[in-house]
């Protein structure tokens, strides 16, 4: 019996490396089993085996790993949705979606985690910002931590979000009187309202006929500029 006993024990180990490599939590896992995977869409389990979603890796930005869990790129993906779709996601992985509160609060869940968010303005410019601590909580509030600001040109437009808890349209969490993802036209952790908008209307570089309603990042290109791409990304930090 205590052979056995001894034997399970060892194999234990064994067991969770191959459910790692048969269920990979994140784009992390997937690029921890071949470092030589290129960017593109793969299935991640959150969640354990039951909780299995099509995400993008970004392999390349800042040395790869990261799991995309929001991405705006040509307009193609109505982001102006309610609460149970942005609490479960929705979109195509292979271009515009969001991932889901609950899942990005699971890949967030008991381990510290860091952010990037890329953008691109129609002009081909690119710029970053990256946050070294980035977490959802649990709940109905799913309440945004982000720290650690570092600059790749973007500014730090998210950091007026710490703290807050995640807006719909159909739920308003933010701390403005009104509701800022119907002022805005969007969703987000928005406070009184936003510095950041980066699930608002896609629009076509700057246009003030409706302010700050568009895809924005305010201490980039200003609060009338809508984006051509943004994306934000997470990666447990090693």
């Amino acid at each position: 019996m205590k052979l056995v006993y001894v034997f399970l024990l060892l194999l234990a180990p064994l067991l969770a490396s191959c459910q790692q490599l048969l269920r990979p939590i994140d784009c992390n896992a997937i690029y921890q089993q071949n470092k030589s995977k290129p960017s593109g869409v793969y299935t991640i389990y959150p969640n354990g085996k039951w909780s299995a979603v099509k995400v993008y890796c970004d392999m390349a930005s800042e040395k790869g790993r990261w799991t995309v869990f929001q991405r705006r790129m040509d307009g193609k993906v109505n982001f102006y949705r309610g609460w149970k779709e942005y609490k479960t996601g929705f979109g195509n992985p292979a271009g515009e979606y969001w991932l889901g509160l609950d899942n990005i609060y699971y890949l967030t869940k008991n381990k510290k985690s860091e952010l990037l968010v890329d953008m691109e303005d129609f002009q081909g410019k690119k710029v970053f910002a990256r946050y070294s601590s980035f977490s959802v909580g649990a709940g109905d509030g799913f309440v945004l931590s982000v720290s650690g600001f570092i600059n790749g040109g973007a500014g730090d437009s998210l950091t007026y979000h710490n703290g807050q808890k995640f807006t719909t349209f159909d739920r308003d969490q933010d701390k403005w009187p009104w509701n800022c993802a119907t002022s805005f036209l969007g969703a987000f952790w928005y406070n009184s309202c936003n510095y950041a908008n980066p699930n608002g209307v896609y629009r076509l570089g700057t246009n003030s006929t409706f302010s700050a309603v568009g895809v924005t990042w305010q201490t980039w290109k200003g609060r009338d500029y809508s984006l051509k791409t943004i994306s934000m990304k997470v990666r447990p930090v090693q």
